[in-house]
């Protein structure tokens, strides 16, 4: 390990007092803050902020030109509320970093450590700490930003813990490792009446009751190839709580997940016909839009040819062929892959680990040590 165990020790608690105070997607303006003060004490050669948001990027540059290498972290939390019994827990009602995202953060910190004091040889190391991954606004948001002009890469990596595999074992593959996926907001209008003369009105119930099912039977829920698909209805709501109104608006929210972003223009165009057929029928006006948008993730080649040659320099095990990959689950990462070759890698939480997203999740501290051996040895091997 290039940290000794004393700036390892820092390092750790680093990521317990971000774990204390988590910020949700949009909202991680303490936290991306309070990197900049610590990435400050490493001497970068910039600090580049309010990148897409509240992101920030630290710039390590070696002395002869080449490549740039990106090292992508997220800094958002959830809105979910941590049960854990932690000294470290969450202070911050209904909020948690039950993801660990603040595991991914201080992983790039303990490369900083690094970089700060052993420039690579030539190029550019980037450690990029991205917003909003949760909703998928993050990535799209720092690729559009004018900031991100000056900072694109050769390469991007990156890595996400993984609860249900052994703690500190590795799974990388090349192409599919997470689904597109989208909310999909659906709004139906007609006309409210008396619940006595509901024919004086325009109620959208029947449309609704037709299209949770029809919306949920678009999906075939099989195995995850190029024709997967699957519609999740996570939320509908019809009218007001109330006895005597006959109601005159429904929503419907749901989501479509698909593995790659071609099944996934599909689907939508499926979608979209479905509630607009059922809207005119019922003659109720339709509103339709999107949120938490993700393209699919798909590992490039060359990228993973360099994450597996860190993995067994560093003697990290790894596998390829595994169950658990491509997952159903989204990350909006794979955008990076549309402005260089990029890649992903899995690293193993603990066969019993509580998963992510479960309110008593936390971030193993043992993975920091590995995750930042394994970007460093990216680095070196790239930049010198």
């Amino acid at each position: 390990m290039f940290l000794t165990d004393e700036e390892l020790g820092k390092i750790t608690a680093f990521r317990r007092e971000l774990h204390q105070k988590p910020e949700v997607s949009g909202d991680e303006a303490q936290t991306a803050l309070r990197l900049k003060e610590e990435l400050s004490l490493t001497g970068p050669d910039s600090v580049v902020t309010g990148i897409g948001g509240y992101g920030l990027a630290a710039v390590y540059v070696g002395a002869e030109p080449g490549p740039t290498v990106l090292i992508r972290a997220e800094l958002d939390g959830l809105p979910i509320q941590e049960i854990s019994d932690v000294a470290y827990r969450s202070t911050v009602p209904g909020r948690g970093h039950l993801c660990g995202h603040d595991g991914h953060m201080a992983i790039l910190m303990a490369l900083a450590k690094g970089l700060g004091r052993d420039r690579p040889a030539r190029g550019r190391a980037i450690l990029m700490f991205q917003p909003a991954e949760e909703n998928g606004a993050g990535a799209a948001a720092v690729l559009a930003d004018p900031k991100f002009a000056a900072l694109v890469p050769d390469m991007s990596v990156s890595l996400h813990n993984f609860p249900g595999v052994r703690l500190g074992h590795v799974l990388l593959r090349e192409g599919p490792v997470n689904c597109a996926s989208r909310g999909m907001k659906i709004v139906l209008r007609g006309k409210t009446s008396h619940a006595s003369n509901p024919e004086q009105g325009i109620a959208p119930t029947f449309a609704m009751a037709r299209l949770l099912d029809g919306l949920a039977a678009l999906g075939n829920n099989g195995p995850l190839g190029p024709d997967y698909s699957l519609v999740t209805v996570t939320h509908a709501r019809l009218g007001e709580p109330a006895f005597g109104i006959s109601p005159g608006e429904a929503q419907i929210w749901a989501t479509l997940r698909t593995l790659t972003d071609e099944a996934m223009a599909t689907l939508v165009s499926r979608a979209e016909e479905l509630v607009e057929t059922e809207a005119r029928a019922g003659q109720l006006q339709v509103d339709i839009s999107y949120e938490d948008v993700f393209r699919q993730c798909c590992n490039s080649a060359e990228a993973v040819v360099q994450l597996r040659r860190a993995l067994d320099e560093e003697g990290v095990s790894h596998d390829a062929v595994n169950s658990l990959l491509p997952m159903k689950a989204s990350e909006d990462f794979g955008l990076f892959r549309t402005v260089a070759p990029a890649a992903m890698f899995f690293l193993g939480a603990g066969e019993d680990h509580p998963r992510l997203h479960n309110p008593d999740y936390d971030f193993p501290d043992a993975l920091i040590a590995i995750g930042a051996r394994v970007f460093m040895r990216v680095i070196r091997n790239m930049l010198g």
